[in-house]
C-alpha cells in the first residue's frame, strides 16, 4: 500500500502542483453542551441574543436546546477554519447569561431523559419537523445519549487536481465519475483505519455518574461523581458513546461500494417500516413521538464515523 501511495504522489508531482493536495475546502461544526453554573445542563432556551437557530449560518443547537453547534463556513485552510470557529465561540461567549460551554464531548451534570429540553425551532414547518425529528431520537434511542457533544471535520480536494489525478490513474470515466469513484475509497480507507484517530488523540476516559441515571454500566469508579475506563481514549466512540447499535439488527448497513449504492441503501431505509418504530407509534393521542416508523426518520439518522454529503438543493435529499 505504501509503494501504491508514493507512486501515485511521485506521478501526480509530475501532472500537477503537488502543493493542491494542501488545498481544497475545510469546514469544522463543534457541539458544546451550555451547562449552568451548579455545573448541570442549561435548562433554558436558547439564547435570543443569538439569533434564531433555525436560520442563523454560524450557531445553532444539535439535539437539545442546551447543545450548541458552531459552524464555519468553507475556507481554504485549516488555519482559517479554526480562527473563524475562535471567533465564533468568542461572540457566544459574550453573550451568555451566567453560563459556561462544557469543554469535553462526554456530559456534563443530568438528571435524566425528562430534564433534557428537545430543541424547538418555532412553529413554521421547517421548524416544527427539526422538532419532531429529535423528538423521535430521544424515544427511540434515549436522550441522554443524544447530547454527547462532537466535533465534524468537513473537507473536499482541489477542484484543479482531479483531472491530473485521473490522468494517473487511467480510468477512462466521466471526471464527475471519477471524482465519486475516489472519494468512495477515501471514505473507505477512514472507516478502516480511523480509529487510529481516537486512539491517538482521544482525550474521554471519564464520564459523569449521572450519565448512567437511568442504566446501569460495568465501568470502575474514579471518585464519588465519576466513572472511567483505565486505557480508554475515547468514550465518545465507545460502547457507551454516541451510536446507533439498532442499526443493524433492524436491517440498515450502509453500502460504501460506489456512490449510487451508498445513496439506494440510505433511501430504502428511510421508506421501510422497522416493527419497534410501528410498535412506538407515530403519534399517541394528541402527541406527535416521531416523524414516520421507518428504519430512518431521514437519512441523517444514519451515524457513521464519516459520510459523503452536498450542500442541498431546496428540499433535495
Amino acid at each position: 500500500m505504501l509503494d501504491s501511495v508514493q507512486g501515485r504522489l511521485s506521478r501526480l508531482a509530475g501532472e500537477a502542483d503537488i502543493q493542491l493536495l494542501h488545498q481544497g475546502l475545510f469546514g469544522l461544526e463543534k457541539e458544546s453542551l451550555r451547562v449552568s453554573a451548579l455545573g448541570g445542563i442549561a435548562l433554558t432556551p436558547h439564547p435570543p441574543a443569538l439569533g434564531s437557530a433555525l436560520t442563523h449560518p454560524d450557531i445553532t443547537t444539535d439535539y437539545s436546546e442546551a447543545l450548541m453547534e458552531f459552524i464555519t463556513p468553507p475556507s481554504h485552510s485549516v488555519g482559517a477554519a479554526l480562527d473563524y470557529l475562535a471567533d465564533v465561540q468568542a461572540y457566544v461567549y459574550r453573550r451568555l447569561d451566567h453560563e459556561i460551554l462544557w469543554a469535553t464531548s462526554m456530559p456534563c451534570v443530568l438528571a435524566g431523559d425528562r430534564n433534557i429540553p428537545v430543541a424547538r425551532y418555532g412553529t413554521s414547518n421547517a421548524g416544527r419537523m427539526k422538532h419532531l425529528y429529535r423528538v423521535g431520537l430521544g424515544y427511540r434511542y434515549g436522550r441522554v445519549m443524544q447530547v454527547i457533544a462532537g466535533v465534524h471535520f468537513n473537507w473536499s480536494l482541489a477542484e484543479e487536481l482531479w483531472p491530473a489525478m485521473r490522468r494517473i490513474d487511467e480510468r477512462v470515466c466521466g471526471l464527475r465519475e471519477f471524482r465519486d469513484h475516489r472519494y468512495m475509497g477515501q471514505i473507505r480507507n477512514l472507516q478502516r483505519y480511523g480509529w487510529l484517530i481516537p486512539f491517538l488523540f482521544g482525550a474521554s476516559p471519564a464520564v459523569c455518574k449521572s450519565f448512567f441515571v437511568d442504566k446501569t454500566t460495568n465501568l470502575p469508579s474514579f471518585d464519588e461523581t465519576t466513572f472511567y475506563a483505565p486505557h480508554a481514549t475515547s468514550l465518545r466512540m465507545g460502547d457507551i458513546g454516541y451510536q446507533n447499535s439498532r442499526e443493524e439488527g433492524l436491517g440498515i448497513k450502509a453500502c460504501y461500494d460506489d456512490l449510487p449504492c451508498y445513496a439506494d441503501s440510505l433511501l430504502r431505509a428511510t421508506m421501510t417500516p422497522a416493527e419497534p418504530w410501528e410498535t412506538l407509534g407515530v403519534r399517541a393521542g394528541d402527541e406527535y413521538r416521531q416523524l414516520n416508523a421507518n428504519i430512518l426518520q431521514i437519512e441523517n439518522e444514519y451515524y457513521s464515523t464519516v459520510r459523503p454529503k452536498q450542500v442541498l438543493d431546496g428540499l433535495e435529499k
